[in-house]
């Protein structure tokens, strides 16, 4: 039950029920059940592997800027996660979501006086993931599947072997895309920034 490199979340659902023993469809239609419960896990799924950070959904020294007059910062809905650079605020800010927007836990405000410099993993749409990763996502989320829809140990270990082999291909992509060394990742002026142990999603 291979798993091709998926274009839109239909031809990745369709692969999923076909990897599960089920039927394709042509259109994402929520009341079929099957359809329902295979949309709804890839959907999670993509989150989640989007949220470990990749290349492709990484974007370092992003400037956002506080609005005129409230001098709040929006929280983007499309964020998975962000943070303050470190370079550019060390010790100034703690940024964390709340009430739909940026709040400074060391300063104890939602109101900003100057434009923040960030780190930030954005949710990209499934269609706009590049190839290998879509693939990964769609291998997992077949295994995520096959648990809920059919429980069979056997067909759970035949696509966990294809979910492994999914993610190193995933991982290979992330390494080329990086440009990472053994003095770390490129970022602006600072040409090379060396893995820290706390950051451990940095590869």
């Amino acid at each position: 039950m291979p798993v091709y490199a998926a274009s839109t979340e239909l031809d990745a659902v369709n692969e999923i029920l076909t990897s599960v023993g089920q039927a394709a469809v042509t259109t994402l239609d929520l009341r079929n059940p099957e359809v329902s419960i295979v949309l709804t896990t890839l959907r999670e799924q993509n989150k989640l592997v989007q949220a470990q950070g990749w290349t492709f959904n990484t974007e370092r020294h992003y400037t956002l800027q506080p609005d005129a007059s409230t001098k709040h910062i929006v929280y983007p809905d499309n964020i998975l996660s962000i943070d303050a650079n470190r370079d550019a605020h060390l010790e100034t800010y703690d940024i964390v979501k709340r009430n739909g927007r940026l709040y400074d836990r060391y300063n104890h405000t939602d109101q900003f006086d100057n434009n923040l410099d960030c780190d930030i993993v954005w949710l990209i749409d499934f269609a706009d993931v590049p190839a290998p990763l879509q693939i990964y996502i769609t291998a997992r989320s077949a295994r995520v599947c096959a648990i809920k829809m059919v429980g069979d140990a056997t067909l759970n270990k035949l696509l966990e072997e294809q979910e492994i082999n999914a993610k190193s291909t995933a991982m290979e992509y992330e390494t080329q895309q990086g440009d990472y060394s053994f003095f770390g990742f490129r970022d602006g002026e600072n040409y090379y920034n060396s893995y820290q142990p706390f950051q451990a999603l940095i590869r």
